[in-house]
C-alpha cells in the first residue's frame, strides 16, 4: 500500500498556481487514482524510463502528470504537472 504522495518543486508550483477549481479537483482525483494503483499511468521508455505519465483532460486541454513510484518508501513522487504541449521536452530538461 502506498504511504503518501511527495511533490518535486515544479509539480508543487504548478498545483499552487491553479486558479480553476474544477481543474484542481480533476488533478486531485487523478492523484487519488494514482495512489490506488500507480500503474494506471503510461510507463515511459527511453530517456524517460521508469516514469509514468497520466492524462487529465479539462476544457479541451490535455494536462500530464509525470510521476515515479519509489518502491523502497512506498511513495509516489510527482515530478511535474503541466499542459501536454512541450511537456516531455520540459520534463527531460527538468530531470537533467
Amino acid at each position: 500500500m502506498i504511504n503518501k504522495i511527495l511533490f518535486m518543486p515544479a509539480a508543487r508550483r504548478f498545483v499552487k498556481k491553479i486558479r480553476d477549481v474544477r481543474l484542481k479537483t480533476k488533478i486531485q482525483d487523478a492523484l487519488k487514482l494514482i495512489m490506488n494503483d500507480y500503474r494506471i499511468g503510461e510507463l515511459k521508455k527511453g530517456d524517460l524510463a521508469g516514469i509514468y505519465c497520466y492524462d487529465v483532460f479539462h476544457d479541451g486541454t490535455n494536462y500530464e502528470i509525470a510521476y515515479r513510484f519509489e518502491e523502497q518508501q512506498l511513495v509516489i513522487l510527482v515530478i511535474m504537472i503541466g499542459t501536454r504541449e512541450n511537456f516531455y521536452d520540459e520534463l527531460k530538461r527538468y530531470l537533467s
